[in-house]
């Protein structure tokens, strides 16, 4: 026999006979047995061997794979210890299971070294193996919370902060579980965190979280990172005197239930907010976000007459009253409703499509309540024409729509993960997924034009039965909400209105913060939770309090969505400035200052027409969309504009709102040059182009009108002084004003709600 293989074996044999002296000695120590659930299934997580990106993706790795995250630790288990001829595990030899000799890299490892021989971690794996690999037991405690030494601190720039994590077991039992933990920052740019749980901010300020996760539990860390070194020094005025100081906002917004809390954290970080924007700017802000549509001249020069105190809040109600505050935030849900006539037979479909828009414009202008907005739609029974919500079923057909769309427009949860597996960063399950989509199981539908890939003027009605059966266990899953329990319901239920219910009362911990946050988004540019419907505990909200505050106002006027826009609309950071100052230029998560955005699509063409006095011509000719038809009011996405489709107009195949693009891009900027539809409202006969040309009024009066019309503000002298050079320059008075508006419209100002 080769005297080296002899050798090795007498090691091999000598190394596994201390490895369970050493084992029995620990046990008779007194140490806790090793169990696979809450030792070993958070070991491989920690190091990475249940991930996405190795074993814990869907085909595995190299014939080898486990649950991701470690979610099923019973398969796991077998995958471990009864696949491969149980190579992976020898309880006999422990240095010599796979297990162990993969991830310690002493034999080759696709995934590199990820164990030291003689760290913490690689000693559990042994003592568990040694022991006999012990399966999960019922009875085995489960990890029940996670808390964090600190929870929360406000730390300066290049700082460090060790996290403690202590898992609290079903058992009673408590452990420190910091080195075994998962760590991840929502923020790397402001702080970074490394295995052990070592915080360390960088030069830039800012919030930011750390997630911790251990044994299916998830906690987190919050932190501040002051923009200024010294946090506290508020009082001295700024040289550049851009706005109030701190200490007098506080007089003026120390009382109000949301700006305080504003005002909290601008302090936390150590900045000053801008000032406020100008009259003119704050009406066309107001008006574009509330009706879509720009401010008239005579309403701009009115606004900024006025000397009333009260002013701005006059001025947000006759906008709410206006007739253009309905279609503009229909055509916001019914983005997110969906209600679409892409791919489908236009004629036939537009008329469904025509009668949810209208339903929802309808109630959104009476200001029905949002619990009953919500309810209806979801409830929804019968045919288009008795009852238009019911179209929200012809788009919304399969168990992941249903699940996945209702879960992301009401609750704000994106739970598309557990259709396949334990969501890697939340507590929903695959139970939760198709217990959830058993709500659906009986929606029925008959009627309807065969020859149409979506029928239309179906009927929707309720099944005697239907069920849903859970891929991964095959039980039959029973209705219930997100997180359970299942739904008491009887024979003649309809388990939608028991979803409805839930989903609506005030104790739900969705409903109305999703709301509240997605206005909050929609008129700040960015949500408290932002993305607005992916709310989960890695990606907390900026401002808890805030959001808080602002929910609880709306769950109190009883779901009233014109006074949540109020709320919105008189506090402090709407009015603000885009113009930053020398301690808020970096700040994008507080809303110290106002984020300019580019105007929606439909928005912008109207906003085109409106300044050039040229309705838009929209294909289909007056019989479909009769003149005047304003790009807010088209019932769907499948009204052929490329102007609209080059500008962002979502194809509303989710509910997610990230599908309408607000990025720049070049065909933007080439649809600004070569549009036919922008081109004919300059060349107009009977736009404003040519009564500017017609007027025979000094150009100086002219561009003061052009301004106020386009920009909702006088020329500034230099400004006013180059248009009319120009415009004097020029033969054709027609071609001056028409080059000047088009330069004009071409411009950031125009183009961006600022």
């Amino acid at each position: 026999m080769n005297r080296k293989v002899t050798t090795d074996r007498f090691r091999t044999l000598i190394v596994s006979g201390l490895v369970m002296l050493c084992t029995a000695a620990a046990v008779s120590a007194g140490q806790p047995p090793v169990r696979f659930g809450t030792d070993v299934v958070p070991i491989l997580t920690k190091i990475g061997c249940n991930s996405g990106g190795c074993h814990g993706k869907a085909t595995g790795q190299n014939g080898f794979k486990l649950s991701l995250l470690g979610f099923e630790p019973e398969f796991d288990y077998i995958s471990l210890v009864k696949e491969a001829r149980g190579r992976r595990v020898v309880p006999g030899a422990p240095q010599r299971s796979l297990m162990l000799l993969k991830p310690s890299g002493r034999v080759p490892h696709g995934g590199g070294r990820l164990l030291d021989a003689g760290s913490e971690n690689y000693r559990v794996l042994s003592r568990w193996i040694a022991d006999g690999a012990p399966s999960p037991r019922r009875q085995d405690p489960l990890v029940e919370k996670l808390t964090l030494e600190p929870a929360q601190r406000v730390l300066s720039k290049t700082d460090r902060q060790q996290l403690r994590v202590t898992a609290y077991l079903s058992n009673g039992e408590t452990r420190d579980v910091t080195s075994h933990a998962v760590y991840e920052s929502n923020e790397p740019e402001i702080a970074e965190v490394d295995r052990s749980g070592l915080v360390t901010t960088l030069t830039r300020g800012g919030l930011f979280s750390v997630m911790v996760s251990y044994g299916g539990q998830i906690s987190a860390f919050y932190g501040t990172v002051p923009f200024r070194s010294k946090p506290g020094s508020f009082q001295k005025p700024d040289p550049l005197k851009t706005g109030p100081t701190l200490a007098e906002l506080e007089k003026t917004l120390g009382q109000s239930k949301l700006d305080k809390h504003l005002l909290a954290q601008w302090k936390r970080l150590g900045i000053r907010p801008s000032p406020p924007a100008a009259a003119g700017k704050f009406i066309r802000r107001v008006t574009l976000d509330i009706c879509g549509t720009l401010p008239t001249a005579e309403e701009v020069e009115a606004y900024r007459n006025d000397q009333r105190p009260d002013k701005r809040i006059r001025l947000i109600d006759r906008l709410l009253d206006r007739p253009e505050y309905g279609p503009y935030f229909a055509l916001k849900w019914a983005d997110i409703l969906q209600n679409r006539g892409r791919g489908y037979s236009t004629s036939k479909q537009r008329a469904g499509t025509a009668l949810f828009f209208g339903w929802i414009r309808d109630a959104i202008s009476q200001n029905m309540p949002y619990d009953r907005f919500a309810s209806e739609i979801l409830t929804a029974s019968g045919s288009q024409n008795e009852n238009p919500p019911a179209v929200w079923y012809r788009s919304v057909r399969t168990t992941t729509d249903y699940v996945e769309s209702i879960a992301q427009a009401f609750l704000g949860v994106r739970i598309q993960c557990a259709q396949c597996h334990h969501h890697p960063t939340e507590r929903w399950s695959q139970d939760d997924y198709y217990g959830l989509a058993a709500v659906f199981a009986r929606v029925g539908r008959k009627g309807g034009f065969a020859d149409a890939e979506v029928p239309t003027e179906e009927i929707i009605y309720l099944k005697h039965e239907g069920q849903i059966v859970q891929p991964r266990s095959g039980r039959v899953m029973q209705p219930r909400p997100l997180g359970g329990p299942n739904f008491d319901l009887g024979l003649y239920d309809d388990p939608r209105r028991a979803l409805a219910r839930w989903m609506t009362s005030p104790e739900n911990p969705f409903f109305a913060r999703t709301m509240a946050n997605r206005m909050w988004g929609h008129f700040l540019g960015r949500g408290i939770i932002h993305p607005i419907d992916d709310a989960r505990s890695t990606n907390p909200p900026s401002n808890l309090e805030l959001l808080q505050a602002l929910t609880q106002k709306f769950v109190a006027s009883q779901y009233n969505i014109k006074h949540l826009i109020r709320l919105i609309c008189n506090s402090y950071a709407y009015r603000l400035s885009v113009v930053s100052n020398e301690t808020n230029g970096e700040d994008v998560q507080s809303f110290s200052r106002f984020y300019l955005r580019r105007l929606p699509a439909e928005v912008l063409l109207d906003a085109f027409s409106q300044v050039l006095e040229v309705p838009t011509s929209f294909p289909g000719g007056p019989g479909v969309f009769p003149a005047g038809t304003r790009a807010i009011e088209l019932p769907d996405e499948n009204v052929p504009v490329h102007f609209l489709d080059v500008f962002g107009r979502p194809a509303r195949d989710s509910a997610c709102e990230c599908e309408r693009v607000d990025d720049p891009a070049l065909a933007q900027a080439l649809e600004l040059v070569n549009s036919s539809e922008i081109q004919r409202k300059l060349m107009a006969k009977k736009g404003y182009i040519q009564r500017l040309a017609d007027n025979n009024k000094p150009h100086i009066e002219n561009v003061r009108e052009i301004f106020l019309k386009t920009f909702a503000r006088l020329p500034r002298p230099p400004e006013l002084k180059t248009a009319v050079e120009y415009l004097e320059s020029e033969p054709d008075r027609a071609e001056a004003y028409r080059t000047l508006l088009w330069s004009l419209l071409a411009t950031n100002e125009f183009l961006f709600n600022i």
